[in-house]
This record gives structure tokens, sequence and C-alpha cells, in this order.
């Protein structure tokens, strides 16, 4: 299937909003409203219509300055032509994996990709830690070395949680679940110290509610 993803569409015209609408589970109405969401957040520091990375950081995080990890990584997945911005077609693109009838293997790929901070095609307790403190840095909140580490051993499932509503773009919250049975030991039981994607997949078929936070609430 092709994909709308040219750096020129500031003016989308009703034959891309169409387009897109065919290429994806969107409706050409929602393909409207996404449009003019995508207008206002691509307004936020310039008017060229499109997202770069520091618009991104500062929609997400309110700061363009500071490095956030979890920002980049969603920057860098949303970024399909990895050209360094975001057009409407791969943002359109890059939604269509949170709506609700998108399959449950897309979506556990992209969050496979997003917590592959290193891009290696593993998961490895060291990119969890990164990622969590990533999180508490931007919440400011600040934990020590040995209860992080505890997290990592411990933790059930990191999901992303996708929140859209108007100017408020809130990607990338990190729900941490604690618990005995899901553990980061449990998804790797290859015991090779890391979590591929074959491990992952079966993991969140195991526990599907890892992924519940991958579907945008209002398109249900």
């Amino acid at each position: 299937m092709g994909c709308v993803c040219s750096k020129q569409l500031g003016g989308t015209r009703h034959e891309d909003i169409s387009l897109l609408a065919s290429q994806t589970f969107f409706s050409e109405a929602e393909v409207e409203i996404l449009h003019e969401m995508f207008k206002k957040l691509t307004s936020c520091l310039s008017n060229d219509n499109l997202l770069t990375k520091e618009k991104f950081q500062y929609i997400l995080i309110k700061d363009t300055k500071r490095r956030s990890l979890s920002a980049e990584r969603i920057f860098g997945l949303f970024d399909m032509r990895n050209d360094g911005t975001i057009d409407f077609g791969e943002f359109v693109h890059s939604l269509n994996i949170f709506h609700p009838n998108s399959s449950h293997r897309d979506k556990a790929i992209f969050a496979f990709r997003l917590y592959d901070t290193r891009q290696t095609g593993f998961i490895e307790p060291e990119e969890v830690k990164e990622m969590i403190i990533d999180v508490l840095e931007e919440s400011e909140l600040m934990l020590s070395e040995s209860i992080i580490d505890s997290i990592v051993a411990k933790v059930a499932n990191v999901t992303l949680r996708f929140v859209c509503a108007d100017l408020t773009f809130l990607v990338i919250l990190l729900d941490l679940y604690y618990g005995t049975r899901k553990t980061f030991e449990e998804a790797d039981w290859k015991k090779d110290g890391k979590i591929d994607l074959e491990e992952w997949e079966t993991f969140v078929a195991a526990y599907p509610l890892t992924l519940k936070n991958m579907t945008i609430p209002f398109l249900k």
C-alpha cells in the first residue's frame, strides 16, 4: 500500500485526504480533523507545515533544550523518511498504528521499536532503565539507583499511552506495572538477558493488556 508522505502537504487537497483515508483506517472526516490538529501543532514555533524534532519535543515536554529520549524515539518512528521532519502523511500513517482496527501485531512491533532505543533488534535491561530515568527526570521525580534497578528487574511491562486532544499532544508516558508473574525474566524466555521481537510478540500475546494504551481512546 502506498504512502502519501510528501513534504508538500501543507495545503492538503481533498484528493490527498481521500488517498490517506483509503490507505489507513481513518475516515475522510477523521483525516480532516487530524489535518486541523497537525496545522496547530506545526505552527507552535513556525509555520512551515512540518514537525521538526525541536517542535516535537516542545509539544511533548515544553522544553527544547533538555534531551528527551522518549521524544527522540517517538519522533524517529514517526519520521518514516528519516529526513529529520514529519509531514502530514507520515503523521497520519504513524497515528494509524493507534487506530482500534490496527492489528495487534502492528502495535506490538511499533512498541518493540520504541523500547529498542539503541536499535539493535533487542530490548535490554539497560534500555528499559534509560527510559525509566528519562520519564522520571521529565516528571522531576528522582529515585535512587538501587530503586531504579529494582524497577527494571521487576517491571511487568512498559506500555505506550498516546493522548491526542486539541493542542495537547502528549506522547510516551510509561506505565510501570509491578508484580511477580509478568517480569522481564518471563518475557526473556530464551534466557539470554535481552528480549527479541519473537519473545516480545509471545509476551504481548500472553498479556494483551500490555498494549492496551496503543489505541487512541476517542476513536473507539
